[in-house]
């Protein structure tokens, strides 16, 4: 008897876990209970298979989330007369010649509710914006960097507090900068009071400088003297042969003691390479892009994508005009040796390819049918990593991430409690509110001081459009 009942209740399992819909099975239920068509025993039976069946259902449906698709507003809690507003602050930004032109993108609930294109992509040709244009991402690399890191982490290669010279011998001699020659630029170090782990180089607490970004001239000058590559190039030139050189760099501080905005993600990039046995870029396409469907994401175009590619401009006497300046590579990267893949600051994408990533994120891990990082793993990922050190109001640094804490969320348009965001240096940036599963992107390709208000108000605009 109990051999029936079994082959029934495996039969039961598998046709409700077809089903994907726990309301259908908990009335099934109910139905068996209320008629009294099957005995109490088979009952019971029955419901320890409806709930391994519904376990099953809800498990199955996370790893099978599907890629961010359009629909309406409403259908997913948010107003779309609120939404409207961001086409009025974007298009006065651009008709009151604030910013050339922009793309901007909203999702709820895996679903797109926002995605619209505004003003140019380069003022020289009168070259319209469009929704699908490729925007150089630079700093909002380093979360794709941190994912790749983290991937490599869970696969039990390495310890977040290993020192860096265990993979990378060239950083065993590290020091922190002690004297400095203006004149020729030439330096002094003292020892490291410890080492620099990759801990360290995720939370930009490692000492590293920023070369040309830096906000101290001592280190812009010691990078440039000795031809440390900062983010991009079209020379011919390796993460290996770049990397090992920073390593000779003198440090800002002995590492763990500031936040000090770096190159950190950089060294990481080549740390991806030297543990995975894989070139950088190959790492990100065949285990992030392409299983997530970023198919415009990468460090270099080819020919076919080169026309989507917004140009950087700066304003001239109230001109937007393409940005040039001995310090801004402008064919990066369409043209050149296409041989360098900076983890800080190297890739293009345009805002559905990074809406996914952001989604994988809020999914905890799962996107397009494939699991990346655990849930677990994300959860650590925006904890806080230091005390004292991250100076920012209301927020907290996780890794590779800003997060909004309490204080921060009671401060009003910047999104609920552990939304994290970040940004990049031409113009670009991002947030995603775990709570509201709310993304939000903004993406623009500037230099140079803007008076634009759209980076604060369109967060606003977002999380004020919630309905439900």
């Amino acid at each position: 008897m109990f051999s029936n009942d079994k082959k029934l209740g495996v039969k039961i399992k598998d046709y409700f876990s077809k089903l994907f819909c726990s309301t259908i099975l908990l009335d099934l239920l109910q139905f068996f209970l209320q008629t009294k068509i099957i005995k109490m025993k088979k009952l019971k039976l029955l419901l320890l298979v409806a709930f391994v069946a519904l376990t099953s259902c809800i498990q199955t449906k996370s790893e099978k989330s599907v890629k961010l698709v359009s629909a309406s507003p409403s259908s997913v809690g948010m107003s779309a007369s609120r939404l409207s507003h961001l086409d009025s602050i974007c298009q006065k930004a651009v008709s009151k010649n604030k910013v050339p032109g922009m793309v901007v993108l909203a999702a709820r609930k895996g679903k797109i509710v926002y995605h619209k294109a505004f003003g140019l992509a380069d003022n020289s040709v009168q070259k319209p914006m469009t929704k699908d244009a490729i925007f150089r991402i630079a700093s909002q690399t380093k979360a794709i960097t941190a994912t790749a890191v983290m991937m490599l982490w869970e696969e039990g290669k390495f310890r977040l507090d290993d020192p860096i010279s265990k993979y990378i011998p060239e950083f065993k001699n590290t020091g922190v900068l002690a004297t400095f020659n203006d004149k020729d630029s030439t330096f002094t170090t003292k020892p490291t009071t410890k080492p620099i782990t990759i801990r360290h180089l995720l939370t930009h607490t490692s000492g590293i400088g920023y070369g040309m970004i830096d906000r101290d001239a001592r280190f812009r000058k010691i990078y440039q003297k000795a031809g440390i590559i900062d983010a991009f190039t079209t020379k011919q030139i390796t993460l290996k042969e770049n990397i090992t050189k920073l390593a000779t760099m003198p440090l800002h501080q002995n590492p763990g003691e500031k936040f000090v905005y770096s190159e950190g993600l950089d060294v990481l990039g080549y740390f991806v390479e030297i543990i995975s046995g894989m070139p950088f870029d190959k790492f990100l396409k065949t285990r992030i892009f392409d299983p997530m469907g970023m198919n415009d994401t990468g460090f270099y175009l080819s020919e076919a994508k080169a026309d989507r590619l917004v140009a950087v401009q700066e304003q001239k006497k109230g001109k937007w005009q393409p940005l040039q300046n001995d310090m801004f590579e402008a064919n990066y990267p369409i043209k050149g040796a296409k041989a360098y893949f900076s983890g800080g600051g190297g890739l293009s994408s345009t805002a559905l390819d990074y809406a996914s990533f952001l989604q994988m994120y809020l999914n905890k891990g799962v996107y397009n049918g494939k699991r990346f990082l655990s849930g677990t793993t994300i959860d650590f990922m925006m904890q806080k990593q230091f005390l004292n050190i991250w100076k920012g109001a209301g927020s907290h640094y996780g890794l590779a991430f800003e997060v909004i804490n309490k204080k921060g969320a009671s401060q009003g348009g910047r999104g609920s409690e552990g939304t994290f965001d970040w940004g990049g240096y031409f113009n670009t940036q991002y947030f995603a509110d775990p709570k509201e599963q709310l993304i939000g992107i903004i993406m623009k390709q500037t230099s140079g001081p803007v008076d634009d208000a759209t980076g604060w108000q369109f967060i606003q605009i977002i999380e004020s459009a919630i309905a439900d």
